[in-house]
């Protein structure tokens, strides 16, 4: 599968300007779309699941434009919304029962099975009986990508599925997804957790107040990052000093104070100072905090 996302814009009728100009394109397996909140990442998606027409630009999908063809794209696409919402008085095998109907699945006995295997797949077949509105928050999100997942869809679209999670639901979530992603489908994971980036997508893109400001694999992000990350064992009067003008990642109580973890672009003036391999936690501060205002100013 071929996506290309060609000068796509969108302004709402207030005047904000959500998306400006947007050039993109990937395939088949995960695809990241990472940026801060506001950054125009749910309005991206909303064009793309047709819930939302851009106000100018295009999406197209192996060649066809998905606005002319909302009817096709429905019948392969799971959609995993932020604000995923049930039937409350439907029982848990009874809500993906339902939206295996909505996915096409005619015959009951295929969709029973279909919803079996999928409930086993996410972890909640013991739990098929219990109303969908008494399992946990990461149950609920977990019966979420269940039902995006009905049908054996070749696209699915998730928005910000981890928020909320505590850390086991997130590892139990991306590796649900990442274990998909092997499977000839495409999946698009829009997140503002960088750590939901880095472990499970090949490609990804940047997005920061409406803009693309970086394409590419994770890993090119984080070389972005090199030579800038470091590492300082400060007093604590030297700690006042340092928050204040460098952007910190990590603080670290020491016995003689605090180990500390920093980006920027000049290594800081400290004995203990020591250069750091980077993870994209550090390139996306970096990124976002250096580079990119460097690239803007120039």
């Amino acid at each position: 599968m071929k996506i290309e996302i060609r000068g796509l814009s969108k302004i709402y009728p207030n005047g904000n300007r959500a998306l400006k100009d947007i050039d993109l394109e990937f395939g088949t397996g995960m695809f990241g779309l990472l940026g801060p909140n506001g950054a125009g990442k749910s309005s991206l998606i909303r064009i793309m699941v047709t819930l939302m027409k851009p106000t100018s630009g295009m999406v197209l999908i192996d060649g066809k434009d998905l606005q002319k063809h909302r009817r096709w794209l429905r019948s392969i696409l799971g959609y995993l919304p932020q604000d995923f919402r049930f039937f409350t008085s439907l029982r848990t095998w009874e809500f993906l029962d339902y939206a295996g109907a909505l996915a096409g699945i005619k015959n009951r006995k295929k969709r029973i099975s279909e919803v079996d295997r999928l409930l086993n797949q996410v972890g909640l077949l013991e739990v098929r009986d219990r109303q969908a509105n008494k399992l946990s928050g990461g149950m609920k999100r977990r019966l979420g990508i269940a039902q995006a997942l009905i049908g054996d869809p070749k696209l699915i679209i998730v928005d910000e599925p981890t928020t909320g999670l505590d850390p086991d639901e997130r590892i139990r979530f991306r590796n649900i997804l990442s274990q998909l992603s092997q499977h000839d489908v495409t999946i698009i994971l829009s997140t503002h957790i960088v750590g939901d980036i880095s472990s499970t997508c090949q490609g990804m893109a940047l997005l920061n107040r409406g803009e693309l400001v970086f394409s590419g694999s994770p890993e090119n992000l984080v070389r972005n990052a090199e030579g800038h990350v470091f590492r300082l064992n400060l007093s604590p009067a030297e700690y006042e000093f340092v928050k204040e003008r460098y952007n910190v990642i990590s603080t670290i109580p020491v016995e003689t104070g605090w180990e500390v973890q920093v980006v920027s672009d000049n290594r800081p003036e400290f004995d203990s100072s020591e250069t750091i391999i980077p993870n994209i936690e550090h390139a996306y501060v970096y990124y976002m905090e250096h580079k990119l205002h460097a690239d803007i100013s120039e």
